[in-house]
């Protein structure tokens, strides 16, 4: 399995939603999204936001985060 998987590419109009491993870095997530689903804006995706983590309900060992354009 990936580490950084995007599970939700559109939440609201700036955000999307990924699944990650608990020690995925920013910066790894910021470039599998970037890759993956380009944000279509100058500057793409550009911040993880990690307050709240939700775990994730299939792979424990995981979390959820919203990043943000």
């Amino acid at each position: 399995m990936d580490r950084v998987i995007i599970t939700r590419g559109v939440v609201g109009i700036a955000h999307m939603q990924v699944c990650v491993i608990k020690d995925a870095t920013d910066e790894e997530i910021l470039k599998v999204c970037n890759q993956e689903n380009p944000s279509g804006t100058s500057l793409g995706w550009c911040e993880v936001y990690r307050q709240n983590p939700v775990v994730c309900s299939q792979y424990p060992d995981r979390r959820h985060f919203l990043v943000e354009c």
